[in-house]
């Protein structure tokens, strides 16, 4: 059960937030801002590439590595194929990780590699077979890790990753990557390199938008603004002892949803799938009429009322970044949660470009799951 209260309680918030959840959500605007900056003094603005890459590879540990390849291949998908590679191991320590490059990936292709510790082994490995191949190599992480020096001396490029202000890297290694904070600080760098490279539409004036949007989300989103007016902890209200069905429409909001099923899983301890419209009907609309469904009988005569807590009942989410008058699967998807008596939750950002509405769907869901985390007992972060 969600404790209302806490929403609605700042102080109580920040005492509850003891990894920095909310700092790392609402200085988003500020990383990108630092992040780009790492990326300039790096060198990635004089950069002029002799054509795109045939294929962009992505590696990197845990959910905020996965975002980002997910986001790359949304925005850049249309250029060039987007290919993560997923890591091997016995355990998810990052001496365990193991990287493989495909038989067909050389010297057209681009290897980026996304990662908040940079202690891999794995990564350091792959990125010198990527070099005795001729890949051209970029990677992102902490300034002082041996990722750092392994890439610099396999003639890659390498970009320190953004802290947020008055943060040490030692107190952000202790971070997670599942965090707000570190999706932005991996994700701006390798989309100002994607803008050089042409693959991207990421000006140096279009990161500022970012930026300037992640700071207004967060004016609204932030923990000082009452529940009534805020729609992160609105969604988070919603969202409490449901099982939230994210359904996705549009080019941003596909990535959007898949990384807010992950947070809400990693930070929030809530299970959540994510489909896209209109595939995600018939791929959830059995749930809606099933043990999920909201008008499931509550007061099962056979159910043991200690032994056997009430089941969790299916609650839709409608994330969209495409307006109303367009093509929508919209309408039918309401159609259908409204027929099983189910509940919607409904986000559409303000208007402005892809990577705007992109960061404004980011930026809500992060908070929300991270207002979840914190006011939902028996989670690591709540002390009630």
């Amino acid at each position: 059960m969600l404790d209302e209260t806490l929403l609605d309680a700042p102080d109580a918030l920040a005492l509850a937030d003891r990894r920095g959840l909310l700092r790392g959500a609402a200085e988003a605007g500020a990383r990108v801002r630092t992040a780009a900056r790492h990326a300039s003094d790096a060198g990635i603005a004089d950069l002029h590439p002799e054509g795109r890459p045939r294929t962009v590879l992505v590696a990197g540990p845990g959910t905020a590595a996965a975002g980002v390849a997910d986001l790359i291949g949304a925005l850049a998908g249309a250029s060039a194929p987007v290919v993560r590679l997923r890591p091997t191991g016995v355990a998810p320590a990052a001496g365990a990780l193991r990287w493989a490059l495909p038989g067909w990936a050389g010297s057209v292709d681009l290897l980026l590699l996304p990662t908040t510790d940079g202690s891999e082994p794995g990564l350091a490995l792959l990125a010198e077979q990527a070099y005795r191949r001729g890949i051209t190599v970029v990677a992102v992480a902490p300034k002082a890790s041996p990722l750092a020096e392994a890439v610099g001396g396999s003639h890659g490029l390498f970009v320190p990753m953004a802290t947020a202000p008055n943060e040490s890297p030692d107190e952000y290694a202790e971070s997670l990557a599942a965090s707000p904070g570190a999706l932005w600080a991996l994700f701006t760098p390798l989309l100002a390199l994607l803008d050089r490279v042409g693959l991207v539409d990421a000006p140096p004036e279009a990161l500022e938008k970012v930026a300037d949007r992640l700071d207004r989300t967060a004016e609204r989103c932030g923990p000082a603004i009452a529940t009534y007016s805020n729609p992160a902890k609105t969604l988070a209200a919603e969202l409490a002892d449901s099982l939230p069905l994210i359904w996705t429409e549009g080019l941003a909001a596909g990535p959007a949803g898949r990384r807010f099923a992950s947070v809400l899983a990693e930070l929030a301890g809530l299970p959540a799938l994510a489909a896209e419209l209109p595939e995600a009907l018939p791929a959830h609309g059995v749930l809606l009429a099933g043990d999920y469904a909201a008008g499931a009988d509550p007061d099962d005569f056979f159910r043991d009322r200690v032994e056997e807590p009430q089941a969790l009942r299916a609650r839709v989410v409608l994330l969209r970044d495409r307006p109303s008058d367009g093509l929508t699967a919209a309408p039918a998807a309401r159609e259908l949660a409204l027929g099983h008596e189910t509940a919607i939750s409904e986000l559409e950002p303000e208007e402005g470009g892809d990577l705007e509405t992109l960061a404004e769907l980011l930026a809500v869901t992060d908070f929300a799951a991270v207002y979840l985390a914190l006011a939902t007992p028996g989670r690591p972060d709540h002390e009630h």
